[in-house]
């Protein structure tokens, strides 16, 4: 049986309950998270002075409710303090992203560089150099970033990459290395500790906390990069499997003959609607990253019989592995992330088609627009700063710069 909950345990969880109020709510009063939350008055003003006081929350003005009685001023999240850092590492480009308590971005850094075949030391080191200069700008923002989260493409768990066939790693214990190679960079500052999650894992986390997906809770996250990536979000929370491998839907087999993969087998879904398989097929240089698939949508607009036909194709099987996956999960949507966000034009309607002819419910007819490009403002890289912060939205006190009261 869980111990039963002492009185410390209970303001830790009541202090988690007011910021995260705050949080969703983006402006509100003492009163309105009174109403939000289920908490007296009184309960709600200790909680508020507490959290004042450590940082999180700021306060500004008068708001006037109409009813009697005295104004409430404006409670918001910092946007000082207390912050969380995110690196993503690709095959083709390094991404850093630092957030504040409020989902914010702050700093924003983005590095086109080859990553593949590269030494994992090498690459992990030279993502830990542009993490130390967004760092740097965070503290002139009088940021503190608390921890670090990696995005990394391939199997991860427990800190290690399991294996990343388009970056060429096996078993690279990608937390350590990346915490020593950031920790040289900072010599007169405490470790950061880091953690190392899916890449396509944290896009779709970043969807569910910042996208437009309204009331849907349980949806497949389908991520196009070098490789493809997937991930299931479940009643609002990631479905990781027995061993955290879940969502490797680039390695669903569409062909058995097909072209071989990276991975070892053949015919994987990569192999017809990943970056290079895409820019290959369209008679696109599949080494030009992201100008390449900026050409290729051009050449698309343009009518280009060529980069049509390989769109074309490429969504044709993602739609028949989709509509598997539907069939076995049964999400409320799919989202399309990454490069299929701007090629979503091409993409999705032969995708859209399969998912209507093969997904057994009868839900997915092509006018259900169940399939939809994923938001401007969500990608796996604001996803790892932004579960840095969630881990201080559920417990706030672990963060305080000042001792905890009360």
């Amino acid at each position: 049986m869980e111990p039963k909950a002492g009185r410390d345990t209970v303001r830790r969880h009541n202090l988690s309950l007011v910021l995260r109020a705050v949080r969703d709510a983006g402006e509100t009063t003492r009163a309105g998270v009174s109403a939000r939350v289920g908490l007296t008055r009184a309960a709600i003003s200790s909680l508020v002075e507490q959290l004042l006081e450590a940082g999180f929350l700021s306060e500004s003005g008068k708001t006037f409710s109409g009813h009697a009685g005295r104004p409430g001023t404006v409670l918001k999240m910092a946007r000082t303090g207390v912050a969380g850092l995110g690196v993503e590492i690709n095959v083709d480009y390094v991404s850093v992203c630092v957030v504040d308590l409020a989902g914010t971005d702050r700093v924003r850094l983005v590095e086109h560089l080859d990553n593949r075949g590269g030494a994992p030391s090498r690459v992990l080191a030279r993502a830990a150099r542009i993490a130390a200069r967004a760092l740097a700008s965070a503290d002139e923002q009088e940021l503190r970033p608390v921890g670090t989260a990696l995005a990394l493409p391939g199997l991860v768990a427990s800190g290690t990459v399991r294996a990343a066939p388009n970056l060429g790693w096996s078993r690279v214990l990608a937390e350590g290395l990346f915490a020593e190679a950031l920790a040289a960079h900072r010599p007169q500052r405490p470790a950061l500790p880091v953690r190392a999650e899916n890449e396509a894992n944290l896009a779709a986390l970043a969807e569910l906390w910042f996208g437009g997906l309204g009331d849907a809770r349980t949806f497949l996250y389908v991520s196009g990069e070098i490789g493809v990536g997937g991930a299931l979000v479940l009643n609002g929370e990631l479905l990781r499997g027995a061993h955290g491998f879940a969502g490797e839907i680039g390695h669903a087999v569409v062909a058995p003959d097909g072209p071989e993969c990276r991975c070892g087998s053949r015919g994987c879904l990569e192999q017809y609607a990943g970056q290079s398989a895409l820019l290959r097929a369209a008679g696109l240089d599949e080494s030009d990253g992201a100008h390449g698939v900026s050409e290729l949508v051009h050449r698309a607009r343009s009518g280009d019989e060529r980069a049509l036909s390989a769109l074309a194709r490429g969504g044709t099987m993602l739609g028949r592995v989709v509509s598997g996956a539907v069939n076995l999960f049964d999400p409320d949507a799919v989202v399309l992330g990454g490069i299929y966000r701007p090629l979503g034009p091409w993409l999705a309607p032969p995708a859209s088609r399969e998912l209507s002819a093969r997904v057994v419910s009868g839900l997915w007819p092509v006018a259900a627009a169940r399939l939809r490009a994923a938001s401007p403002a969500t990608d796996a890289v604001r996803g790892a700063a932004a579960m840095v912060v969630q881990d201080v939205l559920t417990d706030p006190l672990a963060y305080s710069p000042r001792p905890a009261t009360g």
